[in-house]
């Protein structure tokens, strides 16, 4: 385990000369997201924020981009209202940072919640946080790689549940869980999270210069456990206050989130000209000559997930690939 002393002592590192000067967060508005912007921003540095969001998450994080704007002057955070539910709007969002910037240093993907209840879609036909966790995080890295290609930096963070893997709960035959009775909780998140790992495998391979990262955070209070559940659910109002209960006695506290996910974000143990590593323990990965997907877990350390996640590639990388560029091919 990477210790929160040796995280803070990174992040402590970081400052002007760090090769991150613009990031692009979706799902900032809330969670892990906001927790790592208001971590970045408070280490002072001079820092170009884009960040993504639904219009109703507007008025409160004026807020919190105000509260920023007073810990940090040098950061400037661009409020970018679109509904990343919707694959129109995040080509929308995408093409208005391809037509401002030159690159993008970071991309951190945190969108999404817990998809509990009955399956419900988006006007594009897409179940809504499969839309979320899946397709709008892969049309934000497809329509940024040109960016991120000229960055030396160059990162990608998305935080699901990587290491989390499991191959039985795969349904390579149905993707989107259409099928009467394929959507339940139990099948839809192990879905995601496999659909996100092939994938982000499949794009770290073919871009060896950008650093991918599947992150899992683990036990964090977000108030998305509240978000998914059917209204009125006797079952529902049981679990989430369970779940908040668990994640107050065992989990991390907004600001470690935040300072971990910083840390994931920037140090160079994950491959590029990030901040040099100075810690003791929980040595992941240095240099720039390894390829391929990160899989990290909630104490900064790698969790390769090897067997499973090989078994994945090699059975589903390219049926995946093949349907994903099908469903994102008009919005690309």
């Amino acid at each position: 385990m990477v210790s929160y002393n040796d995280v803070l002592a990174s992040n402590a590192l970081i400052g002007d000369a760090t090769p991150l000067h613009v990031a692009v967060f979706v799902g900032g508005t809330s969670g892990i997201g906001k927790f790592t912007i208001k971590a970045l921003v408070t280490t002072g540095i001079s820092i170009k924020i884009y960040l993504i969001g639904r219009k109703t998450a507007e008025e409160r994080t004026r807020s919190f981009i105000n509260e920023m704007r007073s810990l940090n002057p040098k950061a400037v955070i661009i409020w970018t209202e679109a509904e990343v539910s919707l694959l129109a709007d995040v080509k929308r969002a995408c093409n208005l940072i391809q037509t401002t910037e030159s690159r993008v240093d970071l991309l951190f993907l945190s969108a999404g919640y817990a998809p509990w209840g009955t399956r419900r879609e988006t006007p594009e036909g897409h179940e809504v946080v499969q839309a979320l966790e899946y397709y709008s995080r892969m049309l934000f890295i497809l329509h940024l790689l040109p960016l991120l290609a000229q960055s030396d930096l160059a990162r990608v963070v998305s935080v699901l549940g990587g290491g989390m893997e499991i191959a039985y709960f795969l349904d390579m035959d149905d993707w989107d869980l259409k099928k009467p009775g394929n959507f339940k909780f139990y099948r839809a998140r192990p879905q995601y999270i496999a659909m996100n790992t092939i994938t982000m495998d499949k794009l770290a391979k073919d871009h060896p210069n950008i650093t991918f990262i599947h992150s899992f955070p683990g036990a964090v209070n977000t108030g998305n456990v509240r978000r998914g559940w059917d209204r009125g659910s006797v079952m529902g109002w049981a679990f989430i206050h369970l779940v908040e209960f668990v994640n107050r006695l065992i989990g991390f506290s907004d600001d470690e989130s935040g300072q971990r996910h910083l840390f994931q974000s920037t140090s160079a143990s994950f491959g590029g000209r990030g901040v040099p590593w100075m810690g003791n323990e929980g040595i992941t990965r240095a240099g720039t000559s390894a390829v391929g997907l990160l899989l990290v877990n909630n104490k900064c350390e790698l969790t390769p997930n090897a067997k499973v996640v090989s078994q994945l590639c090699e059975r589903g990388q390219e049926k995946l690939w093949d349907h994903t560029q099908k469903v994102l091919g008009p919005y690309l």
